[in-house]
């Protein structure tokens, strides 16, 4: 009971220490990104046709705190990946650490790709839908503290989902789920996954179906990955209990017939 006490207490610190180092490094890319959001506000604008306002100083601040904070994640995705990786590192074997590792800048890449995406594929078309509905009836004005939580939730939710597919690989190099089990789920997934896009989009039809599509074909890109580590796991894991699992082989059985036929000619 002691042993497994301390067990517990060395997870817990350690998980602890991975916390820290996290947030740690999310706080000092937050203050980076807040020294250059002047820089990053004017290349967001750039090309806008209306001109934002604000309502009061707290919007300034407001904006501020959102353009920084993209920043800071983005950045931290790396050292967050890291951070589990090296948490979960002696469970694993000496080939799952090799694989594991390459998911790392993966999951950078595929974040700012989801970023990518969705600033420039998916809130442009939305924005332009939701100008042209108002057509001349309205005046376009903007405020900078609802245009830019309107680009947030336009970007920010594709580069988490945009994960997807290298979350479902880790796990499934890790043997915590599997294309199987991901297939019977596709209905209640699919399900899951409409009510994201409903929730992260504005209540139009158009919006939710441009954000639920990519969606649904991230999660069947992902089962179709996890097939292929699926099968590359179990195809090392027969190699490995083939080798060490001490099961008897051709060879073995050769040496068996060997040993007979010398026992017999003794025999005789």
């Amino acid at each position: 009971m002691e042993d497994k006490e301390l067990g517990l207490i060395e997870h817990l610190d350690e998980l602890r220490k991975r916390l820290i180092i996290t947030v740690a490094s999310l706080i000092v890319f937050f203050i980076i990104g807040f020294m250059y959001v002047e820089e990053i506000y004017a290349w967001l604008v750039r090309d806008l046709d209306v001109k934002l306002i604000v309502l009061g100083p707290s919007d300034i601040v407001w904006v501020y705190i959102m353009l920084a904070s993209i920043i800071a994640i983005a950045a931290t995705i790396p050292v967050l990946a890291t951070q589990i990786w090296l948490f979960v590192k002696p469970a694993l074997k000496p080939n799952e650490i090799k694989v594991t590792l390459g998911y790392i800048p993966a999951l950078f890449i595929l974040f700012v790709i989801g970023i990518a995406f969705g600033y420039f594929v998916i809130f442009p078309m939305v924005l332009g839908f939701l100008i042209n509905l108002g057509g001349e009836m309205f005046v376009t004005n903007f405020t900078a503290e609802k245009y830019f939580r309107f680009v947030m939730n336009m970007t920010l939710p594709f580069g988490v989902l945009f994960e997807l597919p290298v979350v479902v690989m880790f796990l499934t190099s890790l043997g915590i789920v599997n294309p199987y089990v991901l297939s019977k789920l596709r209905k209640y997934a699919y399900f899951v996954l409409v009510f994201i896009a409903i929730i992260i989009t504005p209540p139009d039809f158009m919006s939710d179906f441009l954000v639920t599509l990519p969606l649904l074909l991230l999660y069947e890109i992902s089962i179709n990955l996890s097939k292929i580590v699926y099968k590359r796991r179990m195809k090392k894991a027969k190699e490995w209990e083939e080798k060490f699992g001490g099961d008897l082989d051709e060879d073995d059985y050769g040496d068996q017939d060997t040993e007979e036929e010398s026992s017999k000619s003794e025999v005789k």
